[in-house]
Parts: C-alpha cells; structure tokens; sequence
C-alpha cells in the first residue's frame, strides 16, 4: 500500500497505516518501546497532555522524553484555551514531536464538562479556533482526534450529517489529518462503532481519515478499511496487555507474514521486562503502574487467574518479580513434561 501522507509540504510521510491511540495511564514510553517492537515505524502517542497542567509545569515528563524515540511520535493535548494550547504545542514541537493531535473525542465527564475533549463538539466555533491558534503556533502537522456526536439521540441520517459538517468544520480550521471514533459522546464505548457514518464522513473530506473504534484484529482492521475506505485505522484498548497488535494489523495490511500472538511463556516474559523497566523508573510506584499491564498480560495458561489475583495483591515490587518468576518456572516444567 501507498504510504500515507500526512503534513505540510516536504514533510515526512507516515510509512504506517495502523495508529497506537494515546491510552491514559497505558502508553507512557516502556508500553510504546514494547509496541515498537513489533512495529517500529507506526505513529505512537504520547499519553494525554493537558495543556493548563502543562502551563504549570505539570506533566512535562511526556514532553522532554519525546527525543528518546525511535519513530514517529505524537503529542496529544487537550484544553479549552486556544493560547494555552498553543503555546504546549509549540513546547512538544520544540521537545521533537512529529505531530500535534488535538482531543476532541475523550468521553470522560470531568474533561468534558470544562470544556476540553469531546466537550468541544458542543462548541465548534471555539474548537476551530484551538486548531487555527495550534496551526498558527507550529510547523508540524495539527490533526484531531473527535467522535461522530455529542449524543447518540439524533435520527442516524440527521447524526451523520452533523458529523460531516463538524469533521469540515476542523478541515476548515487546519486539521490536516482526522481521527474519528465511530461512538458519540454519550456512547463512551458501548454499543458498536459506526463505520458507515465515518465512510460518509470519509467521501465528504479533503484530508486523510482514520478510523478508530472495534479494531481489536487484523481481520477486524481489514473489514474496517473496506468499508469506511479510511486511510488508516487506530486502535486503543485492544492493545492494553497486547503490544504486538500493531505490529499483526500493520503486517496484514502490507501483505506481509502476521507476527504470530506471543505465547504464554513470551507473555510472561514481557510482564517481567515491563515491570522490572517501570520500577527502575518509578520505584516502588511503578508497581502499581505495572498492575493493570500485568493483569492484561497474564492470561491463557492454567493458573493465570489465581497469578493475576496474587500480582494486584503484591506489596512489594520483589514479592511481585517472585510470583512471575515462579510462573515462568511452572510453565517451563509444565513443556518439558509435555
């Protein structure tokens, strides 16, 4: 497939058709080294950067460890201030970010309500103004992130449309790239993405176009692209505990061998790669950062529940390493007994 093209003039094009979604609390740089892995030339994302806490002087860890990258690597920002945002985008281009992404789709109540995320569907002239304030602040690429509606309430035919006229109401402003999530605001993630509303978004736009919704497979990414005719897809949560998914989904749409799924054995040994990796950079914090990845990742083989319940439990980063070192030692007696 044709590279995808993304950027002003003379900049560099994207080699990569499947997108890492920013995940809060997920795809802080060890998770995104372990993606890489598998996909070394995918756009990844930073994790959500808000632009007043940047201002100050909070979250600016995101930011500075842009230049340990290897590959492309996104900022994502949201507020509701068009200087405020402008003025974090041009840090995170000063720190090397390949691109800005504004949020305009993140459903969680307390971004919403002040204003930022999907809140910004509400208000689309204020919207078009933070794109035109981060367009005019840098000379990386701006793109946005947004959902197809603020509720799902509306006739489908009468949502659809309103999508339209909001996704080129962002082209307008300068988005050169778009992401949109099949789900409206009062959706969040239940139901399924509608990927015929963002085909008709698509035939309507100037601007490349990403899907993002229910892409959790190779297959599921394929079905997708035939059916919206987006230039790409994201996926999010179905990489939590599954960092080789990119890389799978990126394979398949290049016509090149699936990576196979890492077996449990190999899965172990990331939990412990990534758990030792997040205590040497946090200490005894990283553990409970590790939690969640090590509950996504230990699965599929006989004791996994009872490990994960013991690992949420774990006091110490030490007493948690034992617990896995264990199971990997269960699991080599277990295939030489085979």
């Amino acid at each position: 497939m044709e590279p995808l093209q993304v950027g002003l003039e003379g900049s560099r094009p994207l080699t990569c058709r499947v997108l890492q979604s920013p995940l809060a609390g997920v795809s802080d740089r060890i998770f995104r080294r372990l993606v890489r892995r598998w996909a070394a030339d995918a756009l990844l994302f930073t994790e959500m950067v808000n632009a007043t806490s940047l201002e100050m002087g909070h979250g600016t860890r995101k930011v500075e460890e842009l230049a340990e990258e290897s590959g492309p690597i996104g900022v994502q920002l949201f507020d509701h201030r068009p200087a405020a945002m402008a003025e974090a985008a041009r840090r995170a281009e000063g720190a090397g970010a390949f691109l800005i992404d504004i949020n305009m789709g993140c459903p969680v109540r307390k971004i919403a309500r002040k204003g930022g995320g999907c809140g910004l569907i509400q208000h689309p002239e204020l919207a078009a103004r933070i794109v035109e304030a981060v367009a005019a602040a840098v000379a990386i690429p701006v793109t946005v992130k947004t959902r197809l509606a603020w509720t799902g309430l509306e006739p489908s035919d009468a949502r659809t449309a309103a999508a339209i006229a909001w996704c080129q109401r962002l082209q307008e402003a300068g988005a050169q790239l778009l992401t949109l999530h099949g789900r409206s605001r009062e959706q969040g993630f239940q139901g399924r993405a509608d990927w015929g509303a963002i085909a008709a978004v698509k035939r309507e736009l100037a601007i490349p176009l990403i899907a993002n919704g229910d892409i959790r497979s190779p297959t599921e990414a394929q079905h997708c692209l035939g059916i919206t005719g987006a230039d790409g897809v994201m996926v999010g949560r179905g990489t939590m505990g599954a960092p080789w998914l990119v890389g799978q989904i990126a394979a398949a749409l290049e016509g090149r061998p699936v990576p196979p799924t890492p077996e449990p054995a190999e899965r172990l040994a990331l939990a412990v790669e990534q758990l030792q990796a997040l205590v040497r950079e946090r200490g005894d914090h990283g553990l409970l950062i590790a939690r969640k990845h090590l509950g996504w990742t230990c699965t599929g083989f006989a004791g996994a529940p009872q490990l994960r319940q013991a690992l949420m439990h774990a006091p110490t980063p030490g007493e948690a390493m034992a617990l896995l070192t264990r199971a990997q030692a269960q699991l080599s007696r277990e295939r030489r007994g085979a």
